[in-house]
């Protein structure tokens, strides 16, 4: 009798816990990325000076592809945008950016945005005109440190 107490209470304690392991990981679905720029970026239309920033997915199955950018303290919504998903190769456990780079009186436009441990990531639209000017323009792929 006191055995079988035992077994239920550890099985009880093992099925609590396997349940809410998934709880206590940190929730990717939205991709929040805290981003500092040293100097102004451009992004499909706007350019956003120097500071830092809250790069997150809009959390709706049916929008995973907008991206909207925050203000540091998420007061300011400064943009929501529309992407195309675009693939690499091997994922990276940091944040990767890929700009274009203008020449020196313009920003840097910045072109894709990978989460951490992403092989899928998100493509900015920009308009026709600019992105002819964009695919001509040399591309530099930066890899983030945490918050940076």
């Amino acid at each position: 009798m006191h055995q079988r107490r035992l077994f239920a209470i550890a099985l009880f304690l093992i099925m609590a816990f396997s349940i809410s392991v998934p709880v206590m990981r940190a929730d990717g679905s939205d991709q929040n990325t805290k981003l500092r720029f040293s100097e102004s970026v451009e992004i499909p239309g706007r350019t956003l000076p120097a500071g830092t920033y809250w790069f997150v997915l809009v959390d709706d199955n049916a929008f995973r592809n907008v991206v909207q950018i925050f203000s540091e303290d998420r007061s300011v919504l400064y943009a929501t945008l529309y992407t195309f998903p675009s693939e690499r190769q091997r994922p990276s456990d940091e944040t990767t950016l890929t700009f274009a780079e203008r020449p020196y009186s313009e920003p840097k436009a910045i072109l894709t945005w990978f989460y951490p441990g992403a092989t899928v990531g998100h493509e900015f639209i920009y308009p026709k005109n600019e992105e002819r000017e964009l695919s001509r323009d040399r591309h530099q792929e930066v890899v983030t440190q945490t918050g940076e």
